[in-house]
């Protein structure tokens, strides 16, 4: 029975990225509609018309195996070794300043969000001002 709800937490995400890709159709713009699906997942969400226990199951399902969806995407760049020859220290490069760059910004904003919700608790205490 466990696998017949995740099926049906895949399929009703499924359903969502298909209405955006739909929408991005109807309205011929530039935004690709699987990020129209994304926003309309998440204002979903939000406003409660969908828990998110209704799709919880489904949702750790793919992101258990998010990595094995890569490997296509990763076997066509092999069609490309051309573009990458001669540039593999810059390649390794910006590899490395991107990833050290999300690594910088996620804990500044991770630590800003932690401030922020240590000092709303002690406002609500009355500890602080």
């Amino acid at each position: 029975m466990r696998y017949v709800k995740i099926c049906i937490q895949i399929a009703l995400l499924y359903l969502i990225y298909w209405v955006g890709t739909l929408i991005q159709g109807l309205l011929h713009t530039s935004i690709p509609g699987s990020i129209i699906g994304m926003i309309l997942l998440f204002l979903l969400l939000h406003t409660k018309i969908i828990k998110d226990k209704w799709l919880g199951d489904g949702a750790q399902f793919l992101l258990t195996y998010l990595a094995l969806l890569f490997v296509p995407a990763t076997v066509g760049i092999m069609d490309y070794l051309s573009f990458f020859n001669g540039k593999g220290i810059i390649t390794v490069a910006i590899v490395l300043l991107s990833t050290f760059l999300v690594m910088l910004i996620s804990s500044v904003v991770g630590e800003k969000i932690a401030t922020r919700k240590k000092q709303s608790k002690n406002i609500e205490e009355g500890y602080g001002a």
